[in-house]
């Protein structure tokens, strides 16, 4: 039987933290063209978030925003629950939400430092916690690190490279973990996307081009394509694995 777009995901549930803008209200929107129900977090805009779920629910498929500020571990458990209690289960977890520290590593300080290690390493893990019971055979994690963290092409990224790092060896000890019981575990690994984070008409944009061997930057939805594949019937041998899509920066 051949699985078309538009039902790949039919039946399924997935949650995109920091899915209001950019590359996680791309996967968001890609995942509910797909057939899935999504539910999505925010941190403060909440406006951009309903306008996601908004688009969603023009896709036929049910949507949910929840405010949620993923430095808060608490709030990321709660997240999950809801998903599951209101749209009645959960089968995909995408950990998008991040942040992008830059600046010298003399002048990080610990504030900024335990900040964006909350989000990028602590939340992935107590979401992952969270998720484990609700997902079944078939489940899928999957999450949003960066090519900066295989290869650092330029100063001032250290605490960046740092904790998206670690989402290499979460990735890969989770999937012998959750592996006997059906569930992938993968992490997308993107590289220069055009998103408000790091607009490809940036003063650095130019630079970032040079790096890669395709000359762009890549869109969101371009990223969110390789997401979806992973949660979708393609991906179900995938796990344990970092795809990098980063236009050939990384080659």
């Amino acid at each position: 039987m051949i699985t078309t777009e538009t039902d790949a995901l039919t039946d399924r549930v997935a949650l995109v933290t920091g899915g209001s803008r950019g590359i996680g209200a791309a996967v968001a929107l890609r995942l509910a063209r797909e057939g899935a129900d999504v539910a999505l977090t925010y941190r403060a805009d909440a406006d951009s978030a309903a306008r996601v779920v908004k688009e969603i629910e023009e896709l036929g498929r049910r949507g949910l925003a929840l405010q949620a500020d993923s430095s808060d571990a608490d709030a990321v458990r709660a997240a999950v629950d809801t998903t599951a209690r209101e749209l009645g289960r959960l089968d995909i977890l995408v950990n998008n939400a991040g942040v992008f520290p830059f600046g010298p590593f003399e002048e990080v300080g610990l504030d900024e430092l335990d900040r964006t290690l909350s989000i990028h390493v602590r939340a992935a893990f107590v979401a992952a916690q969270a998720a484990s019971p609700h997902l079944g055979a078939g489940g899928r994690i999957i999450s949003i690190g960066s090519n900066l963290a295989e290869r650092v092409p330029f100063p001032g990224i250290a605490l960046y490279a740092t904790t998206k790092s670690a989402l290499l060896g979460y990735t890969r000890a989770l999937a012998r973990e959750l592996g006997p019981r059906g569930i992938t575990v993968n992490v997308v690994q993107p590289g220069s996307t055009d998103t408000d984070m790091n607009p490809a008409d940036s003063g650095n944009a130019e630079h970032q081009r040079s790096l890669t061997a395709l000359g762009r930057y890549q869109t969101p939805d371009e990223l969110a394509a390789t997401v979806a594949h992973l949660a979708g019937p393609g991906g179900r041998t995938i796990t344990g694995a970092s795809l990098v899509v980063d236009a050939g920066t990384n080659a």
